[in-house]
Parts: C-alpha cells; structure tokens; sequence
C-alpha cells in the first residue's frame, strides 16, 4: 500500500513513542472514570435523552447535562446547547455576556485565533463587534520563547480592566499551548493584581487531554466547541461554557435573552447524542493526541520541524508541522484527504475562507462538518509554512492520514528517500 521506506518510518515511530503512548492511555482511564462518576452521581437515564420541542420548558434531560458538565469540569454550573454554532460563537457568547461598554478585556496569551478577530473588532465598525460597542481591547504580546510576559501584564491592567482572556491552544501560531498548570499561574498572578478580574480561557482542543480542567485550578469561565474534543465525534453540533454561576448565567442571558437564559430551549433530538459524545470524549481525545504524537515522530525523522515534539507532554490536540514551500504543506494537507472515509475524492485548495485573514486550505474528509476531533488539517498559506493537525477518532486513521500523506508528497517528487 504504501513505499517499503514509509512503512519503515512508522514501525520506527511506533518504537519510539511507546512509552508516551502508554502515559496517553493513563490519562484516557483517569478521565474516562470521571466523566462515568458524573453521570452515575447525577442519575442519568434513558428518559434523559428525550428531546423536547416549543419553549423547552422543564428539560429534565438538558438540565442534568448542565449538571454533569459542571461536574466533569469541576465547574460550578455549565451551559451546554446545540444552539451554540461554533466554538467562535461560544467564545463570543461568554465575553458579550459578562462585558459592558467601558469595560476592557485584556488577552494577555498573544494575539488570538483568527476567527476572534472580528469578534472583537474596531470602535465603530458597525458589525456589533466588541469594540463596536465600546468594549476596550488590548492584548499583551508573548515573550519570544512563547510565554507569557508578566511584566507587560501587570502593567497593562488598570481599573477598567475586567476580564482576563487566555488562548489554551496554539491557534494558528508557533508556540506551545499552554498547560493547566501554567494557566493555574497565570490565573493566580492576575488576582494578586487585581483580585475582582474575571478570568476566561478559551479551552478549545484542550479538554481530556490532561486530569485537570481550566475551571479546576481557578478560571472563572471558559468556553469550547462540541464538534471539537468534547463532543466525542458524536455530537452534531453546540458548544458550552462552564465556570462560576453567576457568569455562566449572564453567558445564558446573551444567548437566549435577559430573564429567559439557560431555562429555555429546545433541545430536540440532539441531548442522547451529547451525552453519549461527552462519555466517548476521553477515548477519542486519547486517540486523537496518541496520533499527533505519531505525526510529530514520522515528520521529525524526515527533517521536519514540528511543535510539540514527539516526546513533549499534550495539552492540546493540535500538531504542527512547518515544511519549507507551499507545495509541501498543500500537498501534506492533500494527502490527509486522501485518507478520509467521507469525501476522499475531494482535493482541497486553497480560498478566502470567512473568518480569516489569509487564503486557508482545509482538510476536512468528517462524518461532522468543521468536525476537528475527527481527523483533519488545515492551514493559512503563508510564510512560515506551517500545517496544523488535528484530530482522528482512531490512532488507526491517523496513522493512515500521515502516511498517506507522506505517500502524497514522495509522488510529488517533494521528499528525498
């Protein structure tokens, strides 16, 4: 199936990662047993996954998957609905909720992922940005070895400062994503600031791939996406944000209106698929980072530099792999198609993608659209050239996305034997 050389690639990887592999399969066991503890705690049932039409009123079902999310994400009450779009529309959701005109949010991980861009937009841009309304913006610059600069933060919060925004993954940047751990510090020298501010964490791609949530080690809020980790590659579609009641619920007010919040909303008949998808999550994280971890070993043999290395600790799905020209990463993106079970004779190409900045090439072969637990790849064409992968239900598809992307580029005469 593929060259004699690409397979000796891979049985060398496979050599190497064993051990990290097996620290991954630990980290599945702890959170799979504590997702099951939630459910058992908070007595879910069959008649839980009845849908419910209208208003929604009295959703016993959506109710007590607020319940079990708070739970799994040591979180005092959570907000979790189909009615969320995207993880950018989740995210926009709790800082629209708990920010009024004057306040300042201030990002203190960098410049954020492209697609938050123009939610926080310019003053006066008449797109009901963030600044649109007069929500003050201001990001603090990581230093260069990617973290952050306490220094600059310290300085950059003033009394009008009011939430505190944390980028958990590496969004379309060469830095590592951050830990729970160094969000724990981050959260902590903040306070000692400014003890009143509200911390957010954009916790997209990071749940499960760690024991320990964002909201466990003193964030206030977060938020995430269901076509992502959490969802288990179940769930059709929907986000949530989980943290201290009193912001989750301002959070509900701004998805639904003041007054109404999270006690209203048709779930139809998408609460069996959560749930099911949030028992499946710690798995299918755990396949999905074992993958990367694969990715980054095959890559770094050939000459490539990745980020995380294959030996790093995971904090999030994500894999990046900088090649040397375009061709390479088009064609490595290409190749991760190819491998799809759904949509393999597509050949993606490059185009201006709403959202974002810089033509994107996407691969996204998923039995959920935009799906980025499933195995996928995606990336901004421009300088340096680097691809971002993510994802793979099966540690068995990854190894067949990379390999038949390395396969790709060898026919392309891009790789030298």
């Amino acid at each position: 199936m593929f060259n004699e050389r690409i397979t000796a690639w891979m049985e060398h990887a496979e050599q190497q990662i064993e051990g990290r592999v097996k620290e991954v399969e630990r980290i599945i066991d702890q959170n799979q047993w504590k997702v099951i503890r939630a459910f058992q705690k908070h007595k879910v049932s069959d008649y839980h996954f009845a849908g419910s039409t209208g208003y929604g009123y009295n959703d016993r079902g959506r109710e007590v998957l607020d319940l079990v999310y708070a739970d799994v994400f040591g979180a005092e009450a959570a907000l979790v609905r189909p009615h969320f779009v995207s993880g950018t529309h989740t995210i926009s959701t709790a800082l629209f909720g708990v920010l009024r005109p004057g306040d300042e949010l201030l990002m203190i991980t960098g410049r954020p992922y492209d697609t938050l861009h123009k939610v926080i937009g310019k003053p006066g841009d008449g797109n009901g940005s963030l600044q649109d309304w007069g929500i003050i913006y201001t990001e603090v610059a990581l230093l260069e070895d990617g973290t952050p600069d306490y220094e600059a933060i310290s300085q950059s919060i003033t009394p009008r400062t009011k939430v505190i925004g944390i980028q958990r993954s590496r969004g379309y940047s060469w830095r590592s994503s951050f830990d729970v751990a160094q969000i724990a510090e981050m959260c902590s020298f903040v306070k000692e600031v400014k003890a009143d501010l509200i911390t957010f964490v954009d916790n997209c791609y990071g749940e499960f791939t760690e024991l320990q949530e964002p909201t466990e080690v003193g964030v206030d809020l977060m938020a995430g996406s269901l076509i992502k980790n959490p969802g288990g590659g179940i769930a059709a579609t929907g986000g949530y944000i989980a943290g201290k009641q009193r912001y989750v619920e301002l959070a509900a007010y701004r998805l639904t209106a003041p007054g109404i919040g999270g006690e209203v909303g048709a779930m139809l008949d998408a609460t069996r698929a959560i749930f099911q998808g949030l028992f499946l999550a710690p798995h299918m994280v755990g396949q999905a980072v074992k993958g990367s971890i694969f990715a980054a070993a095959v890559f770094e043999q050939l000459g490539f530099v990745t980020h995380p290395h294959w030996s790093d600790s995971r904090t999030d799905l994500i894999q990046a792999i900088r090649f040397t020209s375009d061709r390479h990463l088009i064609a490595f993106v290409q190749g991760i198609q190819q491998a799809s079970a759904v949509d393999a004779h597509v050949v993606p190409e490059p185009w201006a993608m709403p959202g974002y900045e810089h033509p994107v090439i996407m691969a996204a072969g998923t039995f959920i659209q935009g799906g980025s637990l499933e195995l996928s790849a995606d990336a901004p064409i421009r300088e340096p050239y680097i691809a971002y992968m993510q994802g793979g239900l099966t540690y068995s598809h990854c190894k067949l996305g990379v390999l038949t992307a390395l396969q790709n580029m060898l026919d392309q005469n891009l790789l030298e034997l």
